[in-house]
C-alpha cells in the first residue's frame, strides 16, 4: 500500500525520506487551464486542485449551504508534517453552463468511489488527456494519451487474501524513494482508493497505489497487499509523462 511508503522508508533507508515530486509531469507539456465552464473535448478529463491552504469544503449537492465535510489540504502523508501533497480530485462531470460555481468531484476518501461538489472558487481546474486501464486478470497495464497507448506493460497484482478492488479511481500523489531498490522501486502513484480488506497496513490508512519494484522477477505474480508493480522503467517513464488527476480504471478480470 502507498501511504506506508514513508514510514517503510524510514525505517529502511538510515533516516532519508522519499522525495515530494511537486511536479509530477516534468518534460510534458503542462495541462490546460480552463477557464469556467469550457468545453471539454471527447477523451479529454478536468483535475481541480486545491488552491488555499487549510480545509476545503465538500458539499453534498450544488448550493447546498453546509458542507458535510471537508478535506485538508494540502494532504499529509501518514499525518506527517513534511510530506505535504497537495489535494487534487478528478471532475466527474464538466460543471453546468447554467451554473460555473459549482464542480462534482470524485472524492479520495472511503468509502471507493464516493463523490461530492466543491466550489471552483476554491480551486484551480485544467484538463488533459491520459487514462490508465489496468487489467488484473490479464497482468496487464495500459496508459493512454487520447486513443493512442504509449505504454502497455506487464504488472505484478495483489494476493488473493488482500485483493485490489476494481473500479475507477485516480492518481492523488507522486512519491520518489531515496531508493529505488526497495519493494517501492523508483516511484510510486497514490490512487484515490483504498483496500476493501485492509483497514491500515504499516501506518498508513491502506491506500492503493502503483509503483515500481526492486523484484522485476515477480512481475506477472500475485505478490501485493493491494497494491499494482510496474517494472522500474515502466514508472519512470510515467513519472516523466503523467499529471496528477489521471483516471485509472481497474478491472479485476
Amino acid at each position: 500500500m502507498l501511504l506506508a511508503l514513508w514510514l517503510a522508508l524510514a525505517a529502511c533507508s538510515s533516516g532519508e525520506k522519499p522525495t515530494l515530486v511537486e511536479d509530477a509531469s516534468p518534460d510534458a507539456a503542462p495541462a490546460k487551464t480552463q477557464g469556467a465552464c469550457d468545453d471539454v473535448d471527447p477523451g479529454e478529463h478536468l483535475v481541480a486542485e486545491a488552491t488555499t491552504d487549510g480545509p476545503i469544503a465538500i458539499y453534498d449537492a450544488p448550493r447546498a449551504t453546509t458542507p458535510s465535510t471537508s478535506l485538508a489540504n494540502p494532504k499529509l502523508i501518514n499525518d506527517d508534517p513534511n510530506a505535504p501533497v497537495p489535494l487534487v480530485f478528478l471532475v466527474k462531470e464538466a460543471p453546468s453552463t447554467d451554473d460555473c460555481d459549482w464542480i462534482n468531484v470524485y472524492l479520495p476518501v472511503r468509502p471507493n468511489g464516493s463523490t461530492g461538489w466543491v466550489r471552483r472558487d476554491d480551486v484551480k481546474v485544467s484538463k488533459h488527456d491520459y487514462r490508465i486501464e489496468v487489467h488484473l486478470g490479464a497482468f496487464n497495464l495500459k496508459v493512454f494519451e487520447g486513443d493512442e497507448i504509449i505504454l502497455d506493460a506487464p504488472i505484478a497484482i495483489a494476493r488473493d487474501n488482500t485483493p485490489t478492488p476494481g473500479g475507477l479511481y485516480y492518481t492523488t500523489e507522486l512519491i520518489q524513494p531515496p531508493d529505488p531498490d526497495t519493494v517501492y522501486g523508483s516511484y510510486a502513484y497514490g490512487l484515490s482508493g483504498y483496500s476493501e480488506v485492509l483497514e491500515s497496513f504499516n501506518g498508513g490508512p491502506g491506500q492503493l497505489g502503483i509503483h515500481g519494484t526492486n523484484e522485476p522477477d515477480k512481475i506477472g505474480t500475485k505478490v501485493s497487499s493491494g497494491c499494482i508493480r510496474l517494472r522500474n522503467e515502466d514508472i519512470e517513464q510515467l513519472a516523466d509523462t503523467l499529471p496528477l488527476g489521471v483516471p485509472v480504471e481497474i478491472f479485476e478480470q
